[in-house]
Order: structure tokens, then C-alpha cells, then sequence
């Protein structure tokens, strides 16, 4: 019976005064946060969707639900299952708590963190209830994924509304379930949850009623001085975007410039981080000419802007002011994300309308077929898109905040509980991080360019079939002739390496397809100083399945982007003198980063 006691000796005395003090102190502070989450509904700044959101989470499980409790006989072995993986559970306790050794019903996965301290295993009573969790959480994913006659996209929503769902209810969600959390409880007399309730209170009043967690601790961290550093010049913007041009560093530079078109999903200083980590620093002292478009992060007014606006005041109108600049016709283009699925449909465009101006591009995670678009795919049908287009239309723009939180979502456990448990359980401020600060700086989105991107590319797949019209132009990636680099990351949930993998099939010219190790952004940001992860390639991507593919790629250690350096040069390597920013047409507007990247949601 030794080890039922729950192991939260305290290494100072506990003082119960203190602790009811303590207890008082975070109650009141759980209810200022209660009131900044009612305010803003009480006086209608915000109208809560959750009732169609929670109708839409219904629906899915009914049509699972219905295969189960269409037969009797499936129902009873249903709960026979569940029943027995609890008797066995029970029956390993008790003889556990007799003394004997007993073999674990269920174990978490190696990597899993939440379950990482000791006590969850040398402790009886949070053994057993990780074990039944586990047990739970595992029958209910079986129950979706057994469920037989369920259309593909409505079993994958019901996977991952159970995963959100049991993520949610794990035990180390709570104080009186996670034994590091009861642990520091009782060491600090409460003390960790009257900072934590405070922390909950602030970010939901910095949310304006929905809680905003704060994943970075923004001290020592501001766009201009700590990050986006490289020295540049504004020296062109419209309506939509600066176009920054970067000071060269080596006496000649490439002949043909660089344009990066970033995502306006995000902030274009993902590629500027800290210097040591800035892909933009790093090309520029690799002797290019770079220029990187700067979306603004719109407002009401903008909300009638649509994907076409997006090309034609964004990449054409980029590279005009670039030829003015310096004379050439001609870029090299680098396209992340969705900026690469604008950059794809850019260049089938300029294909159509035979105008050459661009040598090569390159996609960092970047989908142009989306059959294997991963997880965002459950938030896209017709219903959920209307709904998001009904909303929409009241607002003007996408809230930054929505299209973060679904990005969250993909990775939950990592993105939103555990800074959950950290910040709120545990009262630990997290640290300064460059990378969560940049992914906490949300953008908006104009409802009419966000509409169409998810009809025309994740609901329609239009682009690869060449069917998608743009801008009163049919549009055909199989005439886009130049040299593209498409690279993918491993472990990407946002640009599945399978989807960029066969995405490259579409295009007309030579594509060379490179996997690096890791995520959507540390597999891209992954500078050769760092000596981190590895990347592989491979020629033969006809018609390759990406486990087929590995079987015969080879792998590199370290980063890519010297591989994709030397790739760039074997297309152009012609060098000029390194060339003045701005010229006496276009003299600089503001110094780099500009005014538009400062904007915060």
C-alpha cells in the first residue's frame, strides 16, 4: 500500500494559511478572467459561433455513431471491449496494490511528454488513472477508425475531433490528476496557480474575451530590433505590400535577383528571424540581389481583395519594380506556403499570357494539389466554408487568431496544452522564443482571397487540374517550363511531403524534389551553422510514392540550403557588382523591415 500515498512531500513545510490565502487569491483572479471572457459578449464585440461549431462536431460523430447503433450484436462487443480492457486494468491494480508485480495494461508513447515524471508510473493512484485514460482514449479512436460505410472526409473529421477531444480531457490537463502540478501546489502553497489564474486573466483581456495563450515571453523581442534585422530599404509599396530590397554585403552578386513571396497567412520575418537564423541575412551574404514582398495585414477595407489582386500587386507588380531597379527582365522566385501556391499560380499565368520573367522557382512546403492536403483538410467542406464565408462577410477578414488557432490545433498537445499545464497549472511564464513570438503574430485575411483559396485549392483541387481561372485566365501548370525546387519537410502536418511529392508531377519543366528532416518551419529555417537535422534527395519522382521514394534517396547531413545555393547557380551563374538598394525612380521609402510587418492583429 506504500506507493497509493500520493508522493507530494513538499522540500519546504507546508503552511495551510498561506495555501487558503493562496487558493483565495487565485479564485479571484479565475473570476477577473470569467469577466473579461463575458464583457466583450455582454456588450456584443463578439458573437460566439460555438453553436455551429459544436452542431458540426455532432453531425460527424451521429454518422459514425449510427454504423454502431445500427446492430445490436456490433454495440454489445462494442462495449464487451471497452468493459474487458477496464476488468484487465483493475485486476493489474489490485494485484499491484497486493505487492506483485503487475504488467501495465497500456503505455504511452516513448515520445509523448505530458507523461514524462516519475510519479506517473511509481505512484498507484496516477498509474491507473493515466492507464485508464490511455485505455479510453485508445477505444475511442478504434471506435472512428473500425467504423465501416463512413465517407473518408467524415472519418477523418471524427479523428480528429476525438484526438481534440482527448487531448483535451488528458489528466495532466488538471491539478489534482498531474503530479508535477499537485506536487508544485503543495511546495509553493498554491502559490503557482495565483500566478497562473493572473496569466489567464491577462491573456484573455489581451484576447479581448477569447483567450490569447502566450507561447513566448515577448521581452527582448521586437520586430526591427531583435528579429527582421538585416539591413534593407522599403522601396516600393502598394495597397497589398512593401517590397523590400536588401543591402548587398559581397562586392559582385548574382546577376538575376531574388524575389521571395512569403505567406500572408503569416509574417514574412520567418525567413529574418535573429541573425544567426535568417535565411534572408544568409542569401544576401551568399551574393543575391534579395528583394521579399511584405504583405499588409489588412483591415475591412481590404476585405474585398481577392487572390488575383494578390498576384498582380503582389509578384507581377514586384518584379516590374525589380526590372526597374536593376534592369532585369528576369527573377529567380522563392514561394513559401501559400505564397507558393500563389507563385505556382503566378507563373502558369505569365505561361498563358507568354511573358518571361522568371529563371527558376523555388517552394518551401508549398502544395499545388491538394488530394493529400493532411489535416487542414477537416475544416474544409461546403458547409464549414460557408459558414466561414457568412462570417466573413460581416467582419471583412479572417481574424488572425482563427486561422492560428487551427494551425494549433494540428499539433495541440504541443501548441496549446502543454503552455496550458506550464502557464496556467504550473505559474511559468515561457521563455523568449523567436519562432512562437513570430507564430503568435497573426494576420488577417481578406474574405474574398480566402474564399477563393479554399474553394479553388482545398475544396475544388482546380490549379493541378487545370481548371482554376485567374484573373479571366485558365490556368495550366503543365506550360510552367522553368527549373523549380520543391522542397518538403518530413514531419510538415500543414504541406504533407506526400502532397508537395506529387504536386511535382504537374509542372511542365525539370523539378527537383528535396525532403529535409523536421517541420513546416524548422525544416525550412534550418541554417548550415546549426549543424541540425539532414535533408534527401532523389531524381526519380514519376509517379513515386514518398516511402518509395525514400527507399532509394540519399541522405545529406545538416542543412539544405547550400544544395539549393549551388542549384540556383548551376541555372544562371553570371555575376555583376553588388548593386545600390533603390534607384533614383524608386529612392527608399522607410528603412527594412517597413511599417506594414509592424501592424499586429
Amino acid at each position: 500500500m506504500g506507493d497509493v500515498t500520493l508522493e507530494t512531500q513538499a522540500t519546504k513545510k507546508f503552511d495551510g494559511e498561506a495555501f487558503a490565502m493562496n487558493i483565495a487569491r487565485a479564485l479571484e483572479s479565475s473570476g477577473q478572467a470569467l469577466a473579461a471572457y463575458l464583457k466583450p459578449r455582454e456588450n456584443a464585440d463578439i458573437k460566439d459561433k460555438a453553436g455551429g461549431e459544436f452542431a458540426e462536431v455532432i453531425k460527424t460523430f451521429t454518422a459514425v455513431a449510427e454504423y454502431w447503433l445500427s446492430d445490436q450484436d456490433r454495440a454489445a462487443d462494442l462495449q464487451t471491449k471497452l468493459g474487458k480492457a477496464y476488468l484487465d486494468l483493475f485486476g493489474s491494480a489490485a494485484r499491484r496494490m497486493a505487492g506483485q508485480e503487475a504488467k501495465a495494461a497500456i503505455d504511452p508513447p516513448p515520445r509523448d511528454k505530458r507523461f514524462a515524471d516519475p510519479e506517473w508510473r511509481s505512484n498507484q493512484f496516477f498509474d491507473f488513472i493515466l492507464q485508464l485514460y490511455l485505455l479510453t482514449a485508445q477505444w475511442a479512436q478504434e471506435l472512428v477508425r473500425n467504423a465501416e460505410g463512413v465517407d473518408p472526409h467524415t472519418r477523418k473529421k471524427a479523428e480528429f475531433y476525438v484526438q481534440q477531444i482527448t487531448n483535451a480531457l488528458a489528466p495532466s490537463n488538471f491539478v489534482l490528476t498531474n503530479p508535477e502540478v499537485l506536487r508544485t501546489t503543495m511546495e509553493t502553497n498554491g502559490d503557482n496557480l495565483v500566478r497562473g489564474m493572473k496569466m489567464l486573466a491577462e491573456d484573455i483581456e489581451a484576447g479581448h474575451g477569447t483567450l490569447r495563450i502566450r507561447q513566448s515571453d515577448p521581452t527582448n523581442l521586437a520586430v526591427g530590433v531583435n528579429m527582421a534585422t538585416t539591413p534593407g530599404k522599403v522601396i516600393y509599396q502598394n495597397e497589398l505590400m512593401q517590397l523590400i530590397q536588401y543591402s548587398p554585403t559581397t562586392e559582385t552578386v548574382l546577376r538575376t535577383p531574388l524575389l521571395i513571396v512569403p505567406p500572408w497567412i503569416n509574417k514574412y520575418y520567418i525567413l529574418d528571424l535573429r541573425p544567426e537564423k535568417s535565411f534572408i541575412k544568409w542569401c544576401v551574404d551568399q551574393g543575391l540581389t534579395v528583394f521579399v514582398i511584405s504583405w499588409v495585414n489588412p483591415d475591412r477595407e481590404l476585405g474585398k481583395k481577392t487572390f488575383a489582386d494578390y498576384m498582380t500587386e503582389g509578384p507581377l507588380t514586384a518584379m516590374d519594380v525589380i526590372e526597374k531597379v536593376t534592369g532585369e527582365m528576369k527573377v529567380h522566385t522563392v514561394g513559401y506556403c501559400v505564397g507558393g501556391t500563389l507563385l505556382a499560380a503566378t507563373l502558369a499565368w505569365l505561361a498563358e499570357k507568354r511573358r518571361v520573367r522568371v529563371t527558376s522557382a523555388t517552394f518551401f512546403a508549398a502544395q499545388v494539389d491538394f488530394t493529400h492536403a493532411g489535416d487542414l483538410l477537416v475544416f474544409v467542406d461546403e458547409d464549414q466554408i460557408s459558414a466561414l464565408e457568412r462570417d466573413m462577410e460581416q467582419r471583412g477578414v479572417l481574424e488572425g487568431s482563427k486561422m492560428a488557432m487551427a494551425f494549433n490545433m494540428l499539433r495541440s498537445n504541443d501548441l496549446i496544452w502543454s503552455y496550458v499545464v506550464s502557464n496556467y497549472l504550473k505559474g511559468q511564464p515561457p521563455t523568449s522564443f523567436d519562432l512562437l513570438h513570430w507564430n503568435s503574430d497573426a494576420t488577417r485575411m481578406p474574405a474574398a482571397n480566402h474564399s477563393y483559396y479554399l474553394r479553388n485549392c482545398y475544396l475544388e483541387n482546380r490549379l493541378s487540374s487545370g481548371s482554376m481561372v485567374l484573373d479571366n485566365t485558365l490556368l495550366d501548370l503543365s506550360k510552367v517550363k522553368v527549373p523549380v525546387y520543391n522542397l518538403a519537410t518530413r514531419e510538415d502536418h500543414i504541406a504533407p511531403a506526400e502532397s508537395v511529392l506529387y504536386g511535382s508531377q504537374f509542372f511542365g519543366g525539370p523539378v527537383k524534389y528535396v525532403l529535409s528532416g523536421s517541420g513546416h518551419i524548422a525544416g525550412v529555417v534550418n541554417p548550415p551553422a546549426a549543424n541540425k537535422y539532414q535533408y534527401w534527395t532523389n531524381d526519380n519522382i514519376k509517379d513515386a510514392k514518398l516511402s518509395d521514394w525514400l527507399k532509394s534517396a540519399k541522405e545529406h547531413k545538416g542543412s539544405w540550403w547550400p544544395d539549393w545555393r549551388e542549384w540556383l547557380e548551376s541555372i544562371d551563374a553570371e555575376a555583376v557588382p553588388a548593386r545600390a538598394v533603390g534607384s533614383e525612380a524608386l529612392p527608399p521609402i522607410e528603412e527594412a523591415p517597413g511599417s506594414y510587418v509592424r501592424v499586429r492583429a
